[in-house]
């Protein structure tokens, strides 16, 4: 079973001023981008949940026409199944643009309609008190950015980078098209994840090129479900090969064969803090909110305790061929 005490309701944790000090929830805005299949929504859910267990207050964007982060996260099946994502939501898309979704080209809609009661509204708490708000995406084929729902979803995204005191993970679909309509603009830090296969690597280039160019200030990469050193040594090899790029920094995080036995929820790994995932999780955290040191040059991890926890797990780990 993949039961954890942990999988419902708010728990008591608390949730004001009591911030990690000297980090600001405003500076806490991270789209996390990949190829598909790579663990980006497990990622997302992760991170999400602890930092609401350190007492931020942490809004969750679900970006991904497949909605999986609702059960990621822990919200009941029955009850995720039943959301029903912004860009599907006619009434609401009409309210604010002038126009409903599907009604062919040549509509007169608001490009910039005001969208600041939109979590208050269709934001549904999820465990840990983690706001999670299902946006979805376009649903008129070949409609590109001409169409209200396009409209209204650029300006959800915008006006929820501008929200105070609150942490921001977007976790968006396979593919490109969240860079390419500007959605991850406001952004102030880009997960790029990849796993050690060739494609996986060619597409966070991809998305780490596209990231700079929206001006996305930090750009991380996050190399998933290594097994061994040589996982990750292959990764940078490959990264070298293909031009490289400058990430902010470098992260791996260890294979954990539950995340594929309890999924869809990344609930029963949230309380083994001493998992090799978890604390590899924990120095990813420890960047996104400033906790560790970075060297400028490299911007490789120079914290002493998140090195050691790195060498730990990989020696820990058997070697595979």
């Amino acid at each position: 079973m993949c039961d954890s005490p942990h999988d419902h309701g708010d728990h008591g944790h608390h949730h004001g001023p009591d911030l990690v000090e000297n980090a600001r929830p405003e500076d806490f805005r991270v789209v996390i981008s990949g190829k598909g299949g790579v663990g980006k929504t497990s990622v997302a859910a992760l991170l999400a949940r602890m930092l609401a267990r350190q007492s931020w207050r942490v809004l969750a964007l679900d970006a991904d026409p497949q909605m999986n982060l609702p059960y990621a996260l822990g919200i009941p099946a029955e009850q995720a199944r039943a959301l029903l994502p912004l860009s599907k939501n006619a009434d609401y898309v009409e309210e604010k643009t002038g126009a409903r979704p599907g009604q062919g080209w040549g509509l007169f809609f608001r490009l910039n309609p005001d969208v600041d009661d939109v979590v208050e509204r269709f934001g549904v708490m999820a465990p840990d008190a983690v706001r999670l708000l299902v946006m979805g995406n376009t649903v008129q084929p070949a409609a590109g950015c001409l169409c209200p729902e396009n409209a209204l979803l650029a300006a959800v995204v915008n006006a929820i980078t501008l929200r105070d005191n609150e942490a921001i993970l977007m976790d968006t679909q396979a593919g490109f098209e969240h860079f390419g309509r500007a959605l991850a603009r406001g952004f102030l830090h880009a997960l790029v994840i990849t796993d050690p296969s060739f494609n996986g690597i060619q597409a966070a280039l991809h998305a780490a090129r596209l990231a700079r160019d929206l001006d996305i200030g930090a750009v991380h990469l996050v190399v998933n479900s290594v097994r061994d050193s040589r996982d990750f040594d292959l990764v940078m090899e490959r990264l070298e090969d293909e031009g490289d790029f400058p990430f902010a920094s470098r992260h791996r995080l260890p294979y954990d064969e539950r995340l594929r036995r309890c999924e869809p929820s990344v609930a029963p790994l949230l309380d083994d803090v001493s998992s090799p995932l978890m604390r590899s999780l924990a120095g990813l955290l420890a960047t996104l909110t400033g906790e560790d040191r970075v060297i400028p040059e490299t911007g490789h991890n120079f914290d002493p305790v998140i090195r050691h926890i790195a060498e730990e797990w990989e020696d820990r780990l058997p070697c595979v061929s």
